[in-house]
């Protein structure tokens, strides 16, 4: 029928034309507008791949440009300041005021619900005390490491060059250098955009190895000392997983595979680029701390550590295991959480793989604690850091010191547009379109950065003062309120298991719940065998 009615109108307009140009032939002019809607009918109503557009030619097309600039709609027009995702309006907005150097006061009181079942607050004193004026630094390196790293208790969590454009990577690091925190390259190799500004920097070796990488694709011993001798890397991070795409390894579409970012990584330019899902240099957790153990020989002592999104538990304890059986540490280990960001992920892997973040923390702070082994490793949390209030969380669950990508990119002007796979981010970030990464001024950036950086750290220094505390190591989970229904609290010492220091080490402490799992981990394997406790394996379904 809706076919009939356009045929009918299409032919009327060409019959009033013709008629109408006897009489006045300016009127023709009307045909280059009808005549492309022609055209634009008859393709559409005899294309076979959209069905929409057969039964509706030219008029489906509005279903397609509605949906094109719904993300735009429900931003600017639907979205309230507290229930957009994956970041929310009223964090997004405090983190550009802060960058901007902007008021960032808020007038009329909390928009948030404070009887809602998971919301939080931190318990203040009645004995506050004025914050330092000096942002604390928090040594990092263990009992093997002879180059230790003061860090700042907020830095720059991993992006890498390609997925970032180049004026991002330098405004990035210009703040990083400006402010005294560190910078994490990300798995895709040291780019000259991060040595530009000799801002501090955690050199991220993933699985693909970029940046110390054979012909075969293997681990380089001697290119990876080389580019670790640079001053400005001061560490060294073994990315294990992420939280986005925690199995999957990291994904650079074809896109963004410039002739440039090809050379520096070792690939082919123009196709996408999918590392591995785990690292070919070691296969078991014994293997994995002779492997740190190597690269921090050959990075002259610096520290190093490794960065993973926690999946099974008995992981963790088989890697708490291998350290004990090797006397091996790591200097220090970044915790991701199943929420993290990235460019690009399968949906699947982002919804639905890996431990959100703040049972994370905690099941790798208990698990180091029950074997005596936390306090020679620092533990750095990583998942929506954006205020002051995330990093007390964070560190009172924990944590020594917090990362933040998603935080540092909205301080360089990213809108959120979630384009970031595609080369067309509007500002310039996740971008290699030249046209569009001019628009990002690297000066402006850098000072967004670094005043974001300094305003959330001191916004965290205020609420320790107001909670009575003069130093961040002070922070415990007591300290952290939930409210867990309508009429009940708890602190999150209540609500979080942790352990005892050396719980682990006496099988008889070790709590019922986790037995099982702790028994079952090896040093020598990740996999579990089946008679010793797989879970979902044969033997427990014959049980």
């Amino acid at each position: 029928m809706v076919r009939v009615w356009i045929i009918s109108i299409i032919v009327l307009l060409y019959l009033v034309v013709l008629i109408s140009a006897v009489f006045k032939p300016a009127v023709l002019w009307s045909l280059l507008v009808i005549v492309p809607f022609t055209a634009l009918w008859l393709r559409d109503a005899r294309q076979s791949k959209h069905t929409l557009l057969r039964n509706f030619p030219v008029i489906g097309h509005l279903r397609y440009f509605m949906e094109m600039v719904r993300p735009e709609i429900q931003q600017y027009f639907i979205e309230n300041n507290i229930d957009a995702f994956p970041i929310e309006r009223e964090f997004r907005s405090v983190v550009y005021q802060r960058a901007k150097g902007e008021l960032e006061t808020r007038p009329f009181g909390t928009q948030r619900d404070v009887y809602r079942i998971g919301y939080e607050w931190a318990a203040h004193s009645m004995n506050a005390k004025p914050p330092t004026a000096q942002i604390p630094r928090i040594r990092i390196g263990g009992p093997a490491c002879e180059q230790p790293y003061h860090a700042s208790v907020l830095n720059i969590s991993a992006m890498s060059f390609g997925a970032l454009s180049s004026n991002a990577i330098r405004a990035l690091n210009h703040g990083a250098k400006k402010g005294g925190f560190a910078h994490n390259s990300g798995e895709g190799g040291l780019s000259p955009y991060h040595l530009e500004h000799g801002g501090d920097l955690i050199w991220q070796i993933g699985t693909a190895y970029f940046g110390c990488r054979d012909a075969d694709g293997g681990f380089d011993g001697q290119l990876f000392a080389e580019r670790a001798s640079i001053d400005s890397v001061r560490m060294i991070e073994l990315k294990l997983s992420q939280g986005a795409k925690p199995g999957h390894g990291g994904v650079l579409p074809g896109v963004k595979v410039s002739e440039e970012i090809a050379q520096i990584r070792g690939v082919a330019p123009g196709k996408t680029v999918i590392s591995p899902p785990s690292h070919s240099a070691f296969s078991t957790p014994l293997e994995l701390l002779m492997f740190i153990d190597r690269l921090r020989r050959l990075s002259g002592g610096k520290p190093v550590g490794l960065k993973l999104c926690v999946g099974r538990r008995t992981d963790v304890f088989a890697l708490c295991k291998a350290m004990l059986e090797a006397k091996i540490t790591p200097d220090f280990i970044t915790v991701d959480g199943g929420e993290g960001g990235t460019g690009a992920a399968p949906l699947e892997f982002t919804n639905s793989l890996g431990m959100p973040a703040r049972d994370a923390w905690i099941m790798v702070h208990s698990a180091l604690s029950g074997v005596n082994l936390r306090k020679d490793i620092k533990l750095i949390a990583s998942g929506k850091i954006l205020t002051g209030f995330h990093m007390i969380r964070a560190l009172a669950l924990g944590a020594d010191v917090c990362a933040s990508a998603r935080g540092m990119m909205l301080a360089l002007g990213c809108i959120q547009s979630l384009r970031c796979n595609t080369n067309n981010c509007p500002t310039g970030i996740t971008t290699q379109r030249p046209s569009l990464v001019y628009g990002l001024d690297v000066g402006n950036k850098s000072e967004r950065v670094y005043r974001f950086h300094r305003a959330t750290v001191h916004g965290a220094l205020e609420l320790l003062g107001a909670m009575g505390l003069d130093r961040f190591d002070e922070l415990e989970p007591h300290h952290i309120f939930r409210r867990i229904d309508d009429l009940r609290v708890r602190h999150l010492g209540e609500l979080y298991d942790f352990l005892a220091p050396g719980q682990l080490l006496d099988d008889k402490d070790v709590p019922e719940g986790l037995r099982k799992e702790w028994r079952a981990s090896r040093p020598d394997c990740w996999t579990l065998q089946p008679e010793q406790g797989q879970y979902g394996g044969d033997s427990a379904r014959q049980e």
